[in-house]
């Protein structure tokens, strides 16, 4: 879609044109999927937040800065819409010992053949407070900080859930491998296979296999 005819769906919604609004919600589906489902615990879920986040951004896009990247604004909102819609329906359990947790390393994903779906499945199956966190740090790029400040838990305790995130992705990666030596990840999907080893291996995985778009 090329920048005027995006501007002018923009137009369009601002009017409250429902065409319009079809129109962008079919054009930018799969990049707004994409974020929800790292968030969720399953596709209906996802759709739900989606929902959601394009119900804002349809009552909210008078105030949209058309000199900057609408994809931008757009997946600002999906994931602020996911992180609302998971504090407002879970108590976040941060148990953590957080003293231990400021000493705590991330360490690394060991290699691993996997496709983007695979991948994903694996993030879904994290508990909430550990998905949300790992998202949050490794795929949309915030500080253990900013993730405090978001989540209203402390820096360490965020440090702590990236960690525990990612040993639980390991364990699962080498529980799929021992199981059939990655026999089971294609099923004949048109994905390229990938290699999840660290966050920034990871935040590659889903911008350049389907979610970011």
């Amino acid at each position: 879609m090329g920048d005027e005819e995006l501007h002018q769906l923009i137009r369009g919604c601002v009017k409250q044109d429902r065409k319009c609004q079809k129109m962008l919600y079919k054009a930018f589906y799969g990049f707004s999927m994409g974020i929800c489902l790292r968030y969720a615990n399953n596709r209906d879920e996802a759709a739900e937040v989606m929902n959601q986040g394009f119900y804002k951004v349809y009552t909210h896009i008078d105030r949209f800065d058309t000199t900057r990247p609408f994809k931008a604004w757009l997946g600002r909102i999906m994931m602020n819409v996911s992180i609302d819609y998971y504090r407002a329906n879970l108590k976040m359990a941060y148990t953590d010992d957080l003293d231990k947790a400021e000493h705590l390393t991330d360490g690394e994903l060991v290699d691993r053949n996997l496709n983007y779906e695979d991948l994903l499945r694996m993030v879904q199956q994290l508990p909430q407070a550990y998905r949300t966190v790992f998202n949050l740090f490794a795929i949309d790029g915030y500080s253990h900080e900013e993730i405090g400040d978001m989540l209203n838990i402390s820096p360490g305790t965020s440090k702590s859930n990236l960690h525990k995130a990612r040993q639980k992705l390991k364990t699962m990666i080498l529980k799929a491998d021992d199981a059939g030596n990655n026999q089971n990840y294609n099923r004949g999907m048109d994905y390229n296979p990938i290699v999840a080893i660290c966050g920034s291996d990871i935040k590659n995985a889903f911008f350049n296999n389907g979610i970011r778009k």
